[in-house]
């Protein structure tokens, strides 16, 4: 029985199979699709050349901080006060102002007054030398020599001829002497070296001025009064002393 089935089912196969080879061949032939077009291929080429290398720029100066302008310094106020520094050739000297003892030189004073002041210095064996200074406010610096000497003394005087006499001025200074006159045959500069002769008579009312090797003038006062002539002659001789200790002429 087992054989019998076997053979039948594989009869019915066969048949089966048949039919089918049948029905392929009697379908029409499809015409094959076009083969796609082919992607273009890529031409391999060398990476690109390297771009040139950009110069570096110049650094540029940086700019400066700015900084915060320190604030301007409060201005001084001037001074009120004067200080005085005072020298003198003669170290030591003892100095007075406005008859006050304030020391001796050199010193310095200060907080003083600006305005006029009345200086005196003195010193052993010298003449004391008196002047008037003008203060001002801040500092003040003075140098007194008291070995110098200076001379500007003068004297109307009556030139006395043999005959006649002619009016003029007679002064002097650490130079010598000097007649001014209208009379200009009268008329004279002398230094001291020059002057041989050079004295007061007081009873006389007379100053004689004698040239080495030279004229002889013989002076009067106009009023009559040797007061005059002697103040002059002793002014001048006071000079001519200290001039030939070595003192320093004022000129």
């Amino acid at each position: 029985m087992l054989g019998v089935g076997v053979a039948i089912a594989v009869s019915l196969a066969v048949v089966f199979m048949s039919g089918r080879k049948n029905k392929t061949a009697e379908a029409p032939v499809e015409a094959p699709a076009a083969a796609p077009k082919a992607a273009p291929v890529a031409r391999k080429t060398g990476p690109p050349p390297p771009a040139p290398a950009a110069e570096p720029a110049a650094p540029r100066k940086a700019a400066p901080t700015p900084t915060a302008s320190a604030p301007a310094p409060a201005a001084e106020a001037a001074p009120t006060l004067a200080t005085l520094t005072l020298e003198s050739d003669v170290p030591g000297a003892s100095v007075f102002l406005d008859r006050q003892f304030v020391g001796n030189t050199p010193l310095t004073l200060d907080k003083l007054e600006p305005g006029s002041k009345r200086l005196q210095l003195t010193a052993t064996g010298f003449d004391s030398v008196q002047k008037t200074v003008d203060l001002v406010a801040g500092p003040n610096a003075i140098t007194v020599r008291i070995k110098e000497v200076s001379l500007r003394a003068k004297v109307p005087v009556v030139h006395k001829h043999a005959m006649g006499s002619c009016n003029g001025t007679l002064s002097a200074t650490v130079d010598g002497l000097k007649y001014e006159t209208d009379n200009k045959g009268d008329a004279f500069t002398l230094t001291y070296a020059q002057a041989e002769q050079f004295a007061v008579d007081y009873l006389k009312k007379n100053l004689q001025v004698k040239q080495k090797g030279g004229k002889t003038w013989n002076f009067t006062d106009k009023n009559d009064n040797a007061d005059a002539l002697f103040v002059f002659h002793r002014e001048v001789e006071a000079a001519r002393k200290k001039l030939a200790d070595g003192y320093t002429p004022a000129r």
